[in-house]
């Protein structure tokens, strides 16, 4: 079951077919709003996305792995829940130890990460402040009040900063903000650190994700698996990962960062895998 139709999701669909082995058949709902509960004889729901996840949560009591949703919203899921089922999830979030793990590796020499959040922000600032602590890193954090200061609390974190982390905040990070981000922190020489693809081809230096392809596969697993035990496994981070680097950015910035071949061996070898 599909939030909505981006390519991401059609994406992953195909791939998650192909995953499975001949014995699972799977349907496929693009709109959400279309699942009624009534007369569906699935063995287990695969939502993608928190909109598809929250309608059929409350619909019915077929176990549902809800997958690409941020961490903090499986705990309003299971909030939700009026019904007794199996609920499990992988979170669209990278694990925050491999994203740290991706700063050192990156960027060696930096010691004061810059961070803007807002109330919408996922993160676990406490948590954040003991993972950057195994490198030594300081953490320069702000809370944005509200959209009229994102630019003068963004100056301020920038000034402070030799890094910028970019967190999953549709309050900050929007569609309407991140070109003025990204030259902000350009004009300051400070390099960011992004969420996705899109974020490295806009020009970010880098960033750490996971595609629909690697989402698909770890889902057919857990799929897999739940044919075979009727038990879904505990909610996961994704464990499949890409790493995605623009050098000219680098360049322009005079920064030296290795080929994403040798940062994915240094965030593996450091633990970034859960």
């Amino acid at each position: 079951m599909l939030s909505d139709s981006n390519t991401s999701y059609q994406t992953f669909t195909n791939a998650f077919r192909q995953n499975l082995p001949e014995n699972i058949q799977a349907s496929v709902l693009e709109r959400a709003e279309n699942f009624s509960g009534n007369n569906q004889q699935a063995d287990l729901i695969v939502t993608l996305g928190f909109k598809a996840a929250d309608w059929v949560i409350e619909r019915t009591v077929t176990p549902v792995l809800a997958v690409m949703i941020p961490s903090t919203k499986y705990v309003e899921l299971l909030g939700k829940q009026t019904r007794t089922r199996q609920v499990s999830a992988i979170y669209i979030d990278q694990p925050l130890a491999r994203q740290v793990d991706l700063l050192h590796a990156a960027l060696p020499e930096s010691r004061s990460i810059g961070m803007l959040y807002s109330s919408e922000s996922p993160v676990n600032l406490k948590k954040l402040q003991n993972e950057l602590a195994r490198y030594s890193l300081n953490l320069v954090a702000k809370h944005m009040q509200n959209e009229e200061s994102l630019s003068s609390d963004l100056e301020d974190v920038l000034a402070r900063s030799d890094v910028l982390l970019a967190v999953p905040d549709s309050k900050i990070y929007s569609s309407n903000n991140i070109r003025n981000i990204l030259m902000s922190s350009y004009r300051q020489r400070i390099p960011l650190v992004g969420l996705s693809q899109a974020y490295v081809n806009a020009g970010a230096l880098c960033a750490i994700f996971s595609t629909p392809e690697q989402f698909a596969a770890q889902a057919s697993v857990m799929t897999i698996l739940f044919a075979q035990t009727l038990h879904l496994p505990d909610p996961q981070s994704p464990k499949l990962y890409t790493i995605a680097v623009n050098q000219d950015v680098a360049r322009s910035l005079s920064i030296t960062i290795k080929s994403t071949e040798l940062l994915h061996l240094q965030v593996e070898k450091a633990g970034g895998a859960p």
